[in-house]
């Protein structure tokens, strides 16, 4: 996920390391069972799970969606990928998943907290990997970063992984404006995978519980519903079965709880 040691997200890329801010990218971390995780980031995440018990199912639910996603869309014979709020690597990560189907697949892992980044330019020996510094809240400096341009071509399909980011991206925001506009330079063959906490099947009171579990970190929590997904999916020929639970796409997993997390996968029509 998207995310920065101080700012989250939105913040401008090369600040500083803190420890004593939560990240949302290790957050996350701690949730999937890693160690590249502080005290700051576990006192955040338990109060998470304190509130919604199911934040570490869902977590992990969501990771093996990415996995689907990605062997899917390299089935279909897609060969680039951009993974813009990749997180820590956690294997299998999207270039491992991707090179068992496209031995050739290139991949771009795009973040800007400085730990997410380290660990994943220590994959500089992965063949057909990099890794950029850029923020989802600034998309046309990500298309416009020249390694990235080098290493991908836009003329060509390209995968756009936005996999557990969009819920750090406020309403006012507008996280439509942004995927429009991070999608606007695909070719046709593209596809788009999204997946977001959402706000479907909970209270207004539960949701607001749920968000104020993040005030701690450097990125607020958004919950975002199932029309705001359906937004983001314009344009796109949405693959079965659309935009459901990250546990129910093209897998029969048991939904723990009252959990909502959305997921979907679409594709760019060919002209």
């Amino acid at each position: 996920m998207l995310s920065q040691v101080e700012g989250g997200p939105g913040a401008e890329p090369g600040r500083g390391f803190d420890p004593d801010t939560a990240s949302p990218a290790r957050i996350y971390d701690f949730y999937l069972g890693g160690k590249d995780n502080y005290a700051s980031d576990r006192a955040v995440a338990e109060q998470m799970i304190a509130a919604h018990p199911v934040a570490v199912a869902g977590a992990k639910g969501n990771r093996r969606f990415l996995i689907r996603a990605v062997e899917t869309l390299a089935r279909a014979g897609v060969r680039q990928f951009i993974d813009i709020g990749a997180g820590i690597p956690t294997s299998p990560n999207t270039h491992e998943v991707a090179k068992r189907l496209q031995p050739d697949a290139k991949v771009v892992y795009v973040d800007n907290d400085p730990v997410v980044l380290a660990h994943t330019r220590a994959l500089r020996d992965a063949p057909g990997v990099l890794a950029v510094e850029g923020d989802l809240r600034h998309p046309d400096a990500i298309l416009d970063d020249a390694a990235l341009n080098q290493h991908i071509d836009f003329t060509q399909p390209v995968g756009l992984l936005l996999v557990a980011v969009l819920h750090f991206i406020r309403h006012e925001e507008q996280p439509e404006r942004l995927v429009e506009r991070l999608v606007r330079r695909l070719a046709p063959g593209s596809h788009l995978v999204v997946s977001t906490a959402s706000s479907e099947g909970h209270s207004p009171q539960d949701v607001a519980r749920f968000e104020a579990t993040y005030q701690k970190s450097s990125s607020p929590l958004v919950l975002h519903s199932r029309a705001e997904v359906d937004v983001w999916m314009d344009g796109f020929e949405v693959l079965d079965p659309g935009v459901a639970s990250v546990f129910k796409w093209r897998a029969d997993e048991e939904i723990p709880g009252n959990l909502s997390f959305l997921g979907a996968v679409g594709r760019l029509p060919t002209r």
